[in-house]
């Protein structure tokens, strides 16, 4: 069963989906999750919430803010700090609802929330488990690996001059996430996020994604950073799953982060990139995560 939600996050409306498993009496653990950089729920969060559910987990699924059905201005910015601050207001929301066991949280997060997951389960003790996913867990050696040497200069100037439109003024420019044009300024390289995106903007004509973000998105991803919060994660749980080549979120930088966990931990690596954690690796993955909230919640 699912049914529309809202919540107030520090003046914001958050708004998602709300799934109960449709056999067992609660209260349930519950599953809080959100997308990564700049997906929203339709893009299969509904599918791994549902794999939950029929495990007789709870599901709060959202879009974060400034995205999707959320509220927030401007739209299409992404601020980590703020990702992370909603997902400890949703736990608030799911341990008020009366389907919630409220000592059995645990939080999924994906690409850009994957590591704010690790974040989140570091500084909160009511996170039970966690389970991230192909995560983005150190923005300044990430964007190191995607931009050639002759680029820096170039993307450091773009930033830099948004700075000074905004102490002008002005609003933060916006850049495109994804392009098949290589010539093209946009955020992520490569065919894979656009395609990947595309599979379901091409298929939902009611689709909310926007093909932007504001420059200061990218500012915040270079200063997003959760390895100083890995070492905190002990005792809670954690299952990290990596791809064995992720061009996207390189896979040297999450396991580097992963090492840092005292355990109680899991490895799971899909042999695939990136993107097919969500679609020809689903059943892996889901089943995989599935598991490790039944196991631990």
């Amino acid at each position: 069963m699912r049914r529309d939600i809202e919540f107030n996050a520090d003046g914001v409306t958050l708004r998602g989906w709300f799934y109960t498993p449709d056999k067992g009496k609660g209260p349930f653990a519950c599953v809080v999750m959100a997308h990564g950089f700049s997906g929203t729920k339709e893009m299969t969060l509904d599918k791994f919430a549902e794999v939950f559910a029929a495990a007789g987990l709870s599901v709060l699924v959202y879009d974060n803010r400034c995205l999707g059905s959320s509220g927030g201005e401007p739209r299409s910015e992404i601020d980590p700090t703020w990702q992370r601050r909603d997902y400890r207001t949703a736990i608030s929301y799911a341990q008020s609802l009366p389907e919630v066991d409220p000592a059995r949280i645990g939080i999924w997060g994906t690409s850009y929330t994957g590591g704010t997951v690790c974040a989140v389960g570091a500084i909160d003790r009511r996170v039970k488990a966690i389970v991230s996913q192909v995560p983005f867990m150190r923005g300044h050696h990430n964007l190191q690996q995607f931009l050639p040497i002759t680029a820096v200069e170039g993307f450091r100037k773009m930033l830099d001059d948004d700075r000074l439109r905004r102490i002008n003024g002005e609003p933060s420019a916006y850049m495109k996430m994804c392009s098949l044009d290589p010539n093209e300024p946009h955020v992520f390289p490569g065919t894979a996020t656009y395609n990947f995106i595309h599979h379901f903007v091409n298929s939902d004509p009611n689709c909310t994604w926007e093909n932007r973000v504001t420059l200061r998105s990218i500012e915040y991803m270079m200063e997003y950073d959760v390895m100083g919060y890995m070492e905190y994660i002990s005792p809670t749980p954690l299952m990290m799953i990596v791809s064995d080549y992720d061009t996207t979120t390189p896979t040297d930088i999450a396991l580097s982060c992963f090492d840092k966990v005292q355990g109680p931990k899991k490895l799971v690596v899909i042999k695939a990139d990136h993107y097919a954690a969500y679609i020809e690796k689903f059943a892996e993955t889901s089943v995989a995560a599935r598991d490790w909230f039944v196991e631990h919640l």
